[in-house]
């Protein structure tokens, strides 16, 4: 028998209900009725509630006003999906573990994270994207067709009484266009008006008809996008600070001889550099590297989707089918790879080169670096004993990963009436493929390393040394050896890709589901009745992330990843979940309404959990709504979280979150350090919980005005994360988690220089020992090494595990506003939507003490937007304003030379910090209704305002609130047939 794919079995199984739907005909009813919709936040069918509860809707005429090209353009500029830096898209993509994956983007809702966030489209569940942002899985919004989008329902409150897990900050909820007939074709180009190409093409087509008795409707999209460079805008083409400088500078720009191999301690830069020497804070002068040359503004994103909706109804039963496929394409680069030596003991310590590399100099210059460095003796892979010195590079070129994904959803649900119940029952399937290699920019570490000394062979083998014979190859020729300091010489450049690797990753995300609901009236209540929906599901979810071998962190390789700045996770897991739920709508009077839901959770995993809601609702007047509602929710944690087996990566430890760490481990300072470590899974992970209220009201004093006010609050506990601040902040007082070398495996903990364990404290114990002074330590190890910074040497891979370790609680307050005005020949709109965070705390990693993040780096205070528009016969216009206040620049996190460099050009305030300027862009929009036709024209950022200068951040300017894109614009065309 041959084995069906999962998407041959979801196809063929969408078709079974339609002989049940013959078969189920006599229980129809003969009369028709109009259709009842569910609104997201209840699963209660024909329910009035409007005014009950906090909802935003993007209508059909929002999504053709807003200019948008994708599902992310649409919601970038609500207030729920601003603050905080949770929602992400490709502007974050980069070529290393840690980024977001290329092409990809995400919602988060109140800056929760977007794995608080459930994306359900026509009130179900999509496939997470099987490469996490991090360790978060999240629903790769890019995925998503826009084309096929009738409106977008934002719940921006707890809301896993009624869906479920991941519905911590709410719900957004993505309505398919359905009962559509006729046809429409739309093309657009948009473009900014900067000097670079940033254009993006896009076309779709939109089919409805009535066939064998029901509607199909039938849609297709094509988007291409550009990317551009931060070198493409003149705000980013120099480095923000000229101290962000590294001193690992590009092979062909001239290599620095590493402080290690200097007599004087001090790095010596290479007199052939093309550019300008840079003096260090210890009065070096040296070659240096600046990221932004490398640094990718939006990566170049294509994408086609295509799909179908059918709905049938077969004499009061209704069999309805939905399907899309997608597949995406995007590619990012990150900076070019570090040059470590094979070995890595030290990641300060450079790569080794032969002392016969510097014959390329002139001998005076020779004569004098041999006077200057310290030519010891290393031992080669080959087993050669060579003499030579260490440098500090990284390759030309920028690391390329290019990323694919392919993403299907198929539904089908077969639905009807018995006596006053309406029931509906479906079948999903969702899944997400995603594909990631490594194109450009990254070398074998054991291949670079025996090339440059000699060793490498053509068939790329080390080559075999006898003391006798010399080096010789088993198989192939011996390669002439590469000279890392000779800049331009084509032949030696050539050398480089006989060392080059094309890692892969590869991922799958698949979502099996059935549910089974009923909706209807439960009893008669004062003069009205007591409504209710209850209902089963039943889900499996698997996921798999898989790098290649040559990308993998093994212990047999003593966790070093066989090439140079690429890692990836190895996971794999999988559950089953069931869930009962129920939910009651009870008019208690004539203006009081009550909402009750619950619902049970079973996950073969983690266990159970159960969340109640509670909402109420008064209505005084007709035209006011007063609406409150308690809520609990839970984030089961991730399968990527559960199922990581090793993951390579960075972590970050934030020394201002802790004395000791700063003291140990950072000189004193608070600034933020990115180490090398190794990620470890958590089958007993907890499941994040979450306590939300919120309540306010909605008047419409009139027809055409409308005003709702809203206060929210969050209380989200167990965050699942690594904390590398607690792990160092252990190491004050417990001995099982310092290690000299490599942390043994099977155990956690963080690594130190071996040749630490050659120092001890007044009572002669080690870093090992239990009861050492680390304090202690730390002294006799300045005396012992004499090091550059005055810290504990740190080696690399440390090990921690994902745990149940934060909490954040955030409130805030949401304000909209809508009237219109109606006059001969049109109306006119006025709309402002305002977002105000009262608070937003969270405990600091590796710390239970409570920061505020309000006011500080990337939490604004307030979003806000105003509106106004005029819709006439044929012609509609508006002007939208977007708003983002200011907040602190992330200066406490910076390193000394950047704050003495901000300090000496005038830019901190006697506090030593610094304010992000507020800004407010504009939006523009043009269009014209033919006949058969429409004609629309937008401009976003009009004025053509820079974002505000940041820095805290490398690139200058904060990616998550504010863009570089400058002004642009797009024009559409649709006609209809």
């Amino acid at each position: 028998m041959h084995k069906l794919s999962p998407l041959a079995l979801a196809v063929a199984g969408s078709f079974f209900a339609m002989p049940l739907a013959f078969a189920a005909e006599e229980v129809a009813k003969e009369e028709q009725k109009i259709e009842k919709i569910e609104v997201t936040g209840s699963r209660i069918k024909g329910v009035d509630l409007e005014g009950t509860q906090p909802l935003v809707v993007i209508s059909a005429d929002d999504i053709k006003n807003s200019g948008a090209n994708s599902v992310y353009e649409l919601l970038q500029d609500l207030g729920q999906v601003r603050g905080g830096t949770g929602t992400f898209s490709t502007s974050e993509s980069g070529a290393t573990s840690t980024s977001t994956p290329a092409g990809q983007a995400a919602a988060s809702l109140r800056g929760l994270g977007p794995s608080s966030t459930l994306t359900l489209i026509n009130g179900r569940r999509v496939a997470a994207s099987s490469f996490a942002a991090g360790t978060q899985n999240f629903v790769d919004i890019n995925s998503i067709p826009l084309a096929a989008i009738e409106r977008v329902e934002v719940l921006a409150t707890g809301a896993s009484a009624i869906y479920g897990a991941d519905a911590v900050a709410g719900v957004i909820n993505y309505i398919l266009k359905k009962d559509y007939e006729g046809a429409e074709v739309t093309l657009s180009y948009a473009n900014s008006t900067a000097s670079s190409n940033d254009a993006t093409v896009n076309a779709n087509l939109l089919f409805g008809t009535n066939i064998a008795g029901g509607n199909l409707t039938l849609f297709a999209d094509l988007f291409d996008r550009e990317g551009y460079m931060a070198s493409d805008r003149d705000f980013t083409k120099q480095p923000a600070l000229q101290s962000n400088y590294s001193y690992l500078p590009k092979l062909r720009d001239g290599v620095n001889i590493n402080y290690y191999s200097a007599r004087s301690g001090n790095e010596i830069g290479n007199p052939n550099c093309t550019s300008p020497l840079v003096t260090t804070e210890f009065g070096e002068e040296i070659c240096a590297y600046y990221a932004n040359q490398d640094d990718q503004l939006e990566s170049p994103f294509e994408s086609q989707s295509a799909g179908f909706i059918y709905t049938k109804d077969i004499n009061g039963l209704v069999w309805n089918t939905d399907f899309f496929f997608s597949t995406t394409k995007s590619t990012a680069i990150s900076s070019p790879a570090p040059i470590e030596q094979v070995e890595q003991i030290n990641p300060d310590h450079g790569a080794w080169v032969p002392e016969t590399a510097l014959d390329i100099y002139p001998a005076d210059y020779v004569d004098f670096l041999y006077d200057e460095l310290w030519i010891d003796p290393f031992d080669t892979l080959a087993g050669q004993e060579l003499w030579g010195f260490q440098y500090s590079a990284r390759f030309n070129d920028p690391r390329t990963i290019e990323n694919k994904t392919d993403s299907f959803r198929l539904t089908s649900s077969l639905g009807g009436d018995i006596a006053n119940w309406q029931w509906e029952s479906a079948i999903l399937l969702s899944q997400s493929k995603s594909k990631q290699k490594a194109i450009a920019g990254i070398y074998n570490r054991y291949k670079y390393s025996a090339l440059v000394h000699g060793e490498l062979c053509s068939d790329g083998s080390i080559a075999n040394f006898d003391e006798d014979m010399g080096l010789s190859c088993s198989s192939g020729q011996l390669l002439a050896a590469f000279n890392p300091l000779l800049q331009n010489d084509a032949a030696n450049n050539a050398l480089l890709s006989n060392a080059q690797e094309v890692p892969t990753r590869d991922g799958k995300s698949t979502v099996y589901g059935w549910d089974l609901r009923f909706s209807g009236d439960l009893m008669e209540f004062n003069d009205d009745f007591i409504r209710a929906a209850f209902g089963i599901e039943a889900r499996k979810e698997e996921i798999t992330d898989t790098p290649s071998l040559n990308a993998r962190a093994r212990p047999e390789n003593r966790y070093l990843v066989d090439v140079f700045g690429f890692g990836s996770s190895l996971s794999e897991a999988d559950r089953t979940q069931a869930a009962a739920f129920a939910e009651i709508y009870a008019p208690l009077s004539d203006t009081v309404e009550l909402q009750l839901a619950g619902r049970y959770d079973y996950y073969d995993d983690f266990g159970s959990t159960f969340n109640p809601k509670v909402g109420l609702t008064w209505r005084p007047h007709d035209s006011l709504a007063i609406r409150g509602s308690w809520a609990t929710s839970f984030r089961a944690p991730s399968l990527t979280q559960a199922g990581v087996k090793l993951r390579t990566t960075t972590a970050t430890y934030d020394c201002s979150a802790n004395q000791t760490v700063a003291d140990l481990y950072c000189e004193g300072f608070g600034d933020v350090r990115r180490p090398n470590v190794l990620e470890l899974g958590n089958p007993d992970l907890q499941a994040e919980t979450s306590e939300s209220v919120s309540f306010g009201f909605a008047w419409s004093p009139t027809d055409n005005t409308t005003l709702t006010v809203d206060y929210w609050q969050f209380s989200h506990e167990k965050l699942v994360d690594t904390d590398l601040t607690a792990m160092l902040a252990r190491t004050a007082t417990d001995a099982s988690v310092r290690h000299c070398g490599l942390v043994p495996e099977g155990e956690t903990g963080i690594a130190y220089n071996p040749d630490l364990c050659l120092v001890t404290d007044e009572a002669g114990l080690t870093v090992e020992d239990e009861g050492a002074n680390m304090a202690q330590i730390l002294d006799a190890w300045v005396a012992f090494d004499e090091p550059r910074f005055a810290e504990l040497p740190l080696l690399r891979d440390h090990v921690i595990q994902l745990e149940n370790v934060g909490q954040q609680d955030v409130k805030g307050v949401d304000l909209r506003f809508s009237h219109t005005l109606d006059f001969a020949g049109g109306r006119l709109g006025l709309d402002a939507d305002w977002t105000h965070y009262v608070s937003f705390e969270r405990n600091k990693a590796g710390s239970d003490e409570i920061e505020s993040l309000i006011g500080t780096f990337r939490y604004p205070e307030n979003i806000a937007s105003a509106r106004i528009s005029w819709s006439g016969e044929a012609v509609y216009l508006g002007l939208t304003a977007l708003y983002t206040s200011s907040y602190q620049d992330d200066i406490s996190r910076l390193r000394g030379r950047n704050i003495d460099e901000l300090t000496d050009l005038g830019l901190l305030d006697e506090n030593g910090e610094r304010e992000v300027s507020a800004w407010t862009t504009l939006r523009a929009n043009i269009g014209y209704d033919f006949e058969n036709a429409s004609l629309n024209f937008t401009v976003d950022n009009l004025l053509d305002r820079d974002p505000p200068a940041v820095y805290g951040t490398a690139r200058g300017f904060d990616s998550i609130n504010h863009d570089a894109f400058g002004r642009n614009y797009r024009v559409s065309f649709s006609y209809f047939f």
